[in-house]
This record gives C-alpha cells, sequence and structure tokens, in this order.
C-alpha cells in the first residue's frame, strides 16, 4: 500500500500548475542570491515561496469519511506575494466589500506614473507608492468637489496598486473602483453621476501630473528620496531639474473604462485584480535548462496570447521588482469608504436611497464555505471518490511533517488520536 505521501503526491498533481514560482527560486534562488546582493525583505518573500505547503511549515492529516483515503494538506506562507496564498484572502476581502455596495453607477479609473520614474520608484518604493496614492485621491476629491463635473460633494472609491505588466516589468499604477454618486458635503442628500460619464479624462492626466510632481519635487528637497549608483546622477541640482522637465513634457496616462453593469460586476472585478501576484502559476510554462518560459498577453498587438522565454536569474529578477515595504497598504480606501469615516457615511449614503442604514451582515461562515461559496472551489471534496468529504484527523508538527515527506508511514495510533 502507497504511503499517504506518495497518495498525495500523485492526487495533487493533476490539479497543480506543472511549474511553480516555488520551483525556480528553490532550483536558482541560492545562485541568485550569491550573486545579487538582496535587502532582507526580497530574501524573506523569497524563503516563504519556497516553504509554502512544504514539511518545513507543518500540517495536518485528512481522511475522507466516505471511501477512507487519505492526504496531508501542508500548512501556506500567507505571504501576500505567493502565487498559492491569495485565494482565501481575496475571498474573506471581497466578502467585507460586498456588505459595502450601494446601487449606483461604478467607474474604474487607471492612473499611470511614467517610466522615466521608474528607477527614482524601485529605490524609492514606500514614498514613491505613497505619492501616488496621495495624488491620485486628492485628483479625484478635487474633481468630485467642483460642482461643474455633475457631482459637488463626497465621492467613494477604492484604489488598488498595480506594480508590473504582463512581461513582469515594472509599471506602476493604481486600479480606482469609483462610486459614480457623492455625499453632499451636508450630508443632506445623495448626488448621481451621469449614467456613462464621471470626470474628463484630459483634465483629470493634467491634474494628477501637476499634484504628482509638486509632491517629487518636495520630497526631493526635504532630502527623502535616494539615489544609489545607478541613479547618482538624478540625485544632483541639475539631474533631477532635466528630469522633472522631462516629465512636465510628457502626458501622463489615465484611462476610463466603461462603467460596470452593475454593482455585482464590481466585485467580479475586484475579485480579478485586488489580490493579484506579478505572475500566477498557470502562466510559466517551462522551467528547464536555466530557463524559464511563461505566457504573457501582449497589449501592442491586439491583446493576443504569446509566450516569451528568459533565463531563470531574469525571472527571478523581475519578479523581485514587485516585492512590497512590509506592512504597506496597497489596497486603500477614500471618501465615504475611507475606515476612520466609513460606517458613519456610508450609513448615511444607505439611509438616503432608502436602504436600511446598517450594511448587511456578514454571513457566518467556515473558511471551506466561504472559499465554496465564493469561488465554487470545495476544499472538502474527496479528490479520490467525489462524493466523500475530507475531515482532519491529526495535527503533525514540523519533525514529522518532515519525516512523512521521507515518505515514511504514519503510525495509525498518531492518526487516530485526534
Amino acid at each position: 500500500m502507497p504511503s499517504i505521501a506518495m497518495q498525495t503526491a500523485g492526487n495533487l498533481e493533476s490539479a497543480r500548475p506543472r511549474y511553480e514560482v516555488a520551483e525556480i527560486f528553490r532550483e536558482y534562488g541560492e545562485q541568485y542570491k550569491r550573486s545579487h546582493p538582496l535587502p532582507l525583505s526580497d530574501l524573506k518573500v523569497m524563503h516563504a515561496i519556497e516553504v509554502c505547503r512544504t514539511a518545513y511549515l507543518g500540517g495536518h492529516v485528512e481522511r475522507c469519511d466516505r471511501c477512507g483515503f487519505e492526504r496531508i494538506a501542508y500548512n501556506s506562507c500567507r505571504n501576500r506575494h505567493c502565487p498559492k496564498c491569495q485565494a482565501l484572502a481575496k475571498a474573506e476581502w471581497l466578502q467585507k466589500r460586498k456588505a459595502e455596495l450601494l446601487p449606483a453607477e461604478y467607474f474604474h479609473n487607471v492612473f499611470t506614473i511614467p517610466h522615466e520614474l521608474n528607477q527614482v520608484a524601485l529605490c524609492n518604493k514606500k514614498v514613491v507608492f505613497d505619492l501616488l496614492f496621495k495624488t491620485v485621491a486628492e485628483t479625484l476629491q478635487e474633481f468630485a468637489s467642483d460642482p461643474k463635473h455633475d457631482l459637488g460633494g463626497k465621492i467613494g472609491f477604492t484604489a488598488i496598486l498595480h506594480t508590473w505588466d504582463q512581461k513582469l516589468l515594472d509599471h506602476f499604477h493604481l486600479h480606482c473602483v469609483v462610486a459614480g454618486a457623492a455625499l453632499s458635503f451636508d450630508g443632506s442628500h445623495f448626488i448621481r453621476a451621469p449614467k456613462n460619464y464621471l470626470f474628463p479624462v484630459r483634465a483629470l492626466s493634467k491634474v494628477f501630473r501637476g499634484k504628482f510632481i509638486d509632491s517629487l519635487k518636495k520630497m526631493f528637497t526635504k532630502g527623502k528620496l535616494i539615489f544609489p549608483s545607478n541613479i547618482a546622477h538624478l540625485g544632483t541640482e541639475e539631474g533631477f531639474s532635466r528630469l522633472i522637465n522631462q516629465l512636465w513634457k510628457k502626458d501622463w496616462v489615465v484611462y476610463s473604462k466603461p462603467p460596470f453593469d452593475g454593482p455585482e460586476k464590481v466585485l467580479d472585478y475586484l475579485g480579478r485584480y485586488t489580490h493579484r501576484v506579478a505572475i500566477a502559476n498557470h502562466r510559466i510554462v517551462k522551467v528547464e535548462d536555466g530557463s524559464v518560459t511563461f505566457r504573457y498577453r501582449d497589449r501592442t498587438d491586439g491583446d493576443k496570447r504569446k509566450q516569451m522565454t528568459i533565463c531563470a536569474e531574469e525571472f527571478i529578477r523581475r519578479f523581485l521588482l514587485h516585492v512590497l515595504p512590509e506592512s504597506f497598504m496597497r489596497i486603500r480606501h477614500y471618501g465615504f469608504l475611507a475606515n476612520r469615516c466609513k460606517k458613519q457615511l456610508l450609513s448615511r449614503c444607505r439611509e438616503l436611497l432608502g436602504l436600511c442604514s446598517d450594511p448587511p451582515e456578514v454571513l457566518q461562515e467556515t473558511m471551506q464555505e466561504r472559499m465554496l461559496r465564493l469561488t465554487g472551489v470545495d476544499l472538502t471534496e474527496c479528490p479520490r471518490c467525489k462524493r466523500g468529504h475530507m475531515i482532519r484527523v491529526a495535527q503533525l508538527p514540523m519533525l514529522l511533517m518532515i519525516c512523512v515527506s521521507r515518505d515514511l508511514q504514519i503510525m495509525p495510533e498518531i492518526l487516530d488520536s485526534s
């Protein structure tokens, strides 16, 4: 009879992507670390991804209540950069956002900073990304406050930072989901935006550019920016002035998509964008001979699906470009959705719309129930008989997990102990 470890490996083989970022890190990561000095944040991310759902983190044994099939469920690292750890975090986050949706139009704006700023941003991630959030929020709130843009009140929106493009290169932009309505400043009425129009994007672009450049100059004057050797020339008064002049000459990009087809579609969108990482494992096509091949969409060629092959060292370099500073919040809420005033202002919006002032209660669900409802994935379904449910029968400490990973049998008395 095969061991539990062998059964588990065989069963999950077909369900899992053939190649994973973790595999690339385990095979080529040590060599990369030796030749590239890395900050502690990058080392932590690499380690977390390497050990995710392995014996290193421990786990438990599950048994089907119908056919008796047994498997090991390894613990996950829960790192926000890990391609395997976002499903539950996304489901839980979406559950909370669902209670905040209003019966109004929702719009999608994307604010992008020019590639001339990429090197400065990579060396000053927290400062530059905070400026991006700040200036986008100020821009949207300024337009919403102006009655000539058909609102004249406090809007509510969620901003989500993305730092990559389809080729894993640095591309810094904010996705904003904006409620097409505003709460009047005196709180007496709810103002709806025109159905197919929020704010003029050309005007948004100019104001966004002005606010960002002004804030960046202030950070430079205060000495808040660093300029390592590769961009040292930008750290001088002359070099920084040239950079600023370049930024003024460019047309900054603000993209406005059509409004969502009803509030329920907002959740579909948020589910795709909020908890993404730079690349999902299913996009990796092949890992061999020191190279990685992955799929991408070519935005410059009609969104066609293509493949790209790069050396493993370059793949790791590109992946690590998108490691965020520790504790940095990449999803933020503003206006009547801001955390500090959401309870009061959102309740007032609901009252003015003739809804119950309190949002719908969040269902009390187990993690498995929530995953099934929001993603359609039944975590308890037996992978062998498809009719039974997997029940936890033993908690395995790390030392025991290491033994199991070496294909040793688990003693029956341990399995029956829980």
